[in-house]
């Protein structure tokens, strides 16, 4: 059995492996109720959609989700070029009292939501210059993940599937190949869409899985962040555990030595 180590970033440990957005609930409380049923320590937040403090006069998020009980990722969501990145992370960082932790996401187009790799390279080098420790949402290509890697992101987020899909790991060789050659904690961003889902990319030895979707939009989404907390913990556990080889013919549960003819 391989032994397990906790989860860290920039520095930080943590016990949960699961992240979980809050965009897209029903409402403020439902998010907070759901997130607690996630069991998830860190949360993301879209700083172009969401309020966490620059809009005084409307619903804060912060008052559901406490910067004191979790840890806050603020994403870029919503930029399409370096420059609205890097303008949007110094933005959280002043809102959040300098803080440095952010997600990074640069888009190429609506219809996909796959990343700009050329855009979110630009914008990884700037932020990372500028002192921000950044965790980067990427493709599932091996070279680019260890190039970021190489910049000085702190972890790095290959996508399972295109965002909000819910298509699941489609590609779970490519992330095999990333998790070869990774120093840094890999996560698998986006494509999530059922409990099963997220235990794939935890057998696969992903470090941890960051969803929204998955959660915000089941029939019932409190009950769906309780099972995905199981889930990222059952397959870390069967990674750990290390799973029996594939065979093509079939072998008996029982010996045969002693067998009473």
């Amino acid at each position: 059995m391989k032994s397990d180590k906790p989860l860290v970033i920039a520095g930080r440990e943590y016990t949960s492996r699961l992240i979980v957005g809050t965009g897209k609930y029903k409402d403020l409380t439902e998010t907070g109720i759901a997130i607690e049923a996630s069991g998830a320590e860190m949360v993301t937040v879209a700083i172009r959609r969401t309020n966490i403090g620059q809009n005084p006069d409307e619903p804060n998020l912060l008052d559901v989700v406490s910067p004191q009980k979790y840890t806050i990722l603020p994403n870029t969501a919503g930029c399409y070029n370096a420059e609205d990145a890097v303008r949007t992370c110094k933005l959280a960082r002043e809102l959040l009292d300098g803080h440095k932790l952010v997600k990074l996401e640069v888009l190429g187009d609506e219809k996909t939501l796959y990343p700009n790799i050329t855009e979110t390279l630009s914008a990884a080098e700037s932020l990372i210059a500028d002192g921000f420790d950044v965790m980067v949402y990427t493709t599932d290509d091996p070279l680019i993940a260890k190039r970021l890697e190489e910049m000085g992101c702190v972890a790095v987020m290959p996508l399972g599937a295109p965002i909000g899909s819910g298509l699941g790991i489609t590609n779970p060789y490519n992330i095999r190949l990333i998790l070869e050659n990774a120093s840094v904690p890999i996560i698998v961003d986006a494509g999530v869409g059922t409990a099963s889902d997220a235990t794939i990319a935890m057998e696969l030895g992903c470090e941890g899985v960051l969803m929204n979707t998955a959660i915000a939009k089941a029939q019932d989404p409190v009950l769906m962040a309780s099972a995905m907390k199981k889930a990222v913990a059952a397959g870390r556990e069967a990674y750990l555990a290390g799973r029996m080889p594939k065979k093509l013919y079939a072998s008996a549960s029982s010996p045969l030595d002693g067998t009473i003819i």
